[in-house]
Formats: structure tokens, sequence, C-alpha cells
């Protein structure tokens, strides 16, 4: 089944809609949305992405999120992808969008927060490991494991905004 987007310019405005897929191959901006989840102390949740996944397989990741559907807001969108991949239904928050130029192709990227208080029930499908851990932790984990770029620089500019 394809996945439909908003094609867009450089100054975030909608040109039209395309499939997800042809918009990769060919650089087509379009949006995604992606949430940095914390706790209430300020640990950040990571997780390792399934290993069958088409994108990064295997990969850690300090965001969750995925394509901003047609007409729908990138806060919507967030929140949609944290239910659909954490089963966790909470307040995202917008902190700030950017152009990112990405690790397959360009995109704007939404950046939102999100905190967590309770039990998550992640997708065996997309996550194959989760867990907290101290801003401290995370940069010593990203010397030894793969991260997706793409995350990190997400997760240095939300970082920085604070």
């Amino acid at each position: 089944m394809n996945e439909l987007v908003e094609r867009v310019d450089d100054q975030d405005r909608v040109l039209g809609v395309v499939d997800r897929g042809e918009a990769v191959r060919r650089g087509w901006l379009h949006r995604i949305a992606t949430t940095i989840c914390r706790d209430q102390q300020g640990w950040v949740l990571v997780y390792r992405r399934a290993e069958d996944l088409s994108r990064f397989p295997g990969y850690y990741e300090v965001s969750f999120g995925g394509a901003v559907d047609v007409g729908e807001s990138y806060q919507a969108a967030a929140a949609r992808e944290l239910a659909e991949e954490l089963g966790v239904h909470v307040a995202v928050r917008f902190m700030f969008k950017f152009l990112c130029q990405g690790e397959a192709g360009p995109y704007w990227l939404g950046v939102h927060e999100a905190v967590i208080t309770g039990e998550v029930d992640p997708d065996p499908q997309e996550v194959a490991w989760l867990g907290w851990m101290t801003k401290g932790e995370l940069r010593q984990a990203v010397q030894h494991r793969r991260f997706i770029p793409d995350g990190q620089e997400a997760f240095g500019r939300y970082l920085a905004s604070q």
C-alpha cells in the first residue's frame, strides 16, 4: 500500500500529494514528525529499531516518528506515531522544525517533546529494545552503538533549544 505525503517546498508550503517512496527516490521535500520522550527526571527514552525494518534496521534512536499524513499537522502526526509505536496517548509539545538533509534525502522535520509518566507498550515490529538513559549515558552509548544520524542531529538541536 502506498503512503501518500504532501510534497512541500523549501519554505514548507504544500506543492501537491505524492507517494512517499517516490518523494524519497526523487529527493522531494516532504514532512516527518518526531518526538523525543523523557520522564519527569529528564531521562531520555532510547530504542533499537527492529532488524527487519527497511530503513536503518538495528540502529539505535532517541526519537519516535514517521511521515506526516496528507492534511495532518506535525503535532497530530507526532501523537499518532507515539500511539502506534509505543502504545501511549500523551500530549506532545511542538518544539521546532528544520530542513533536515537526511541520510535518505531531504525533508522537513518537526521535532516534539513528550513526558512519559506511565508504562509503554512498544510495537515489536518497530522496536527491538527500549530503555531509559540519562544524557550522560546517552552520550556514551552514541560512542559505541550505531545511532541514526538524522535523529542525532534532531536531538542535538533539541538539547540546544533547552
